[in-house]
């Protein structure tokens, strides 16, 4: 898999929006849940770092697909929370 994906132009992570493409497929009501949402903060935490493009798959993320309000909350505080150590 390629490490990044091309979405008009811009440069975004691949694994980051593969997870969230699997999120919201299948079963379910289409929108991303807290456990999405907790996997997505894992993948975004695995590097120890909230890089660029990170920054800009997420805010892609969080602008393009639905959320639930518990999993958009959730990963908004701890996100934050994590990025404020970094």
């Amino acid at each position: 898999m390629a490490y990044y994906k091309v979405i008009d132009g811009k440069k975004y992570d691949a694994e980051l929006i593969e997870a969230a493409d699997k999120a919201v497929a299948g079963k379910g009501d289409g929108r991303i849940s807290i456990a999405d949402a907790k996997l997505l903060y894992e993948k975004v935490a695995d590097g120890n770092s909230y890089t660029d493009i990170e920054k800009d798959t997420m805010a892609y993320i969080r602008q393009n697909y639905k959320w639930t309000e518990e999993a958009d909350s959730w990963f908004r505080t701890e996100i934050r929370k994590w990025a404020a150590t970094k």
